[in-house]
């Protein structure tokens, strides 16, 4: 069973008058209300929609999620162009049926580098309560960020330099420990690290790491890896550091055991891999 994990391909630039449109008709739309959340030095502000019945608990679940605001004040451009993103927009289950939107923007001095939110369970009871994100502080590098209704709920610690990214593979209950470890490739194209973390009370605490892997190439608008589970329980799939092999890794008690599972021979061998053929 393939988990979700293999990024979407990068918008293409041609998609900002659409973006910048559709994103000022929610705004018109909706009645709005707005509170300032302060998470460490940033502060995202949170706007929802009320609709008539009233702001989100931060517990409803999150039925879709996508970025907003293309923005070009962070020219890293590691995924092939220098476009992000400072908002956040999550589609929410309300009461009988009905819809809410939050909209969620970044201070100026942060963006999403980022190709999708992935929509992820923290309670494990079947719905989406949190999406992951690549949360970029433009003097200090990335984070893995985890929101939801409420705001920003947790994040990694920035990688500490400017220019410095991590590449997100997936979420999920790697070790059936009851908790949920999100992974990622620490600096894809230096440090080519495995990096698991685990969510439990509202905080992230790292694991484990394992150098020697890797789920990108600079100016690539998508990422290779997710997680799949073959019956044997949760793998993530990623490339070896040189791009000759495909590694599955295996969170345990032990640390984290790779093994060679086949040579790779471009996107589609992952895919192949992740669908446990």
């Amino acid at each position: 069973m393939k988990l979700p994990g293999m990024g979407a391909r990068r918008l293409p630039l041609r998609s900002w008058p659409w973006s910048i449109r559709r994103t000022g008709q929610v705004l018109c739309m909706w009645l709005l209300w707005g509170t300032s959340l302060s998470i460490g030095s940033a502060s995202a502000q949170v706007v929802g929609v009320d609709n008539g019945q009233g702001a989100p608990n931060g517990t409803e679940e999150i039925l879709s999620a996508e970025y907003t605001g293309p923005t070009t004040r962070y020219a890293h451009g590691v995924l092939g162009d220098a476009v992000e993103w400072f908002g956040l927009s999550l589609t929410l289950a309300g009461p009988n049926g009905t819809a809410m939107r939050v909209e969620i923007e970044l201070p100026k001095d942060h963006v999403f580098e980022d190709l999708k939110p992935r929509l992820v369970d923290l309670s494990l009871d079947g719905r989406a309560d949190a999406v992951m994100v690549v949360e970029t502080d433009m003097a200090q590098g990335a984070a893995l960020a985890l929101y939801g209704a409420g705001g920003k709920i947790a994040e990694t610690p920035h990688i500490g330099q400017s220019n410095r990214w991590l590449a997100p593979i997936s979420a999920a209950d790697l070790d059936d420990d009851g908790h949920v470890e999100l992974a990622y490739i620490d600096r894809p194209h230096l440090a080519k690290t495995l990096r698991i973390w685990r969510y439990d009370g509202r905080t992230l605490t790292e694991v484990v790491n394992l150098p020697g892997l890797t789920n990108h190439r600079i100016g690539q608008d998508f990422i290779t890896s997710g997680i799949r589970n073959c019956e044997n329980g949760p793998e993530i799939v990623t490339a070896d550091a040189s791009w000759s092999r495909i590694m599955a890794s295996r969170l345990t008690v032990a640390g984290i055991k790779s093994r060679d599972i086949g040579p790779f021979s471009g996107t589609q061998s992952v895919e192949d891999a992740l669908t446990c053929e």
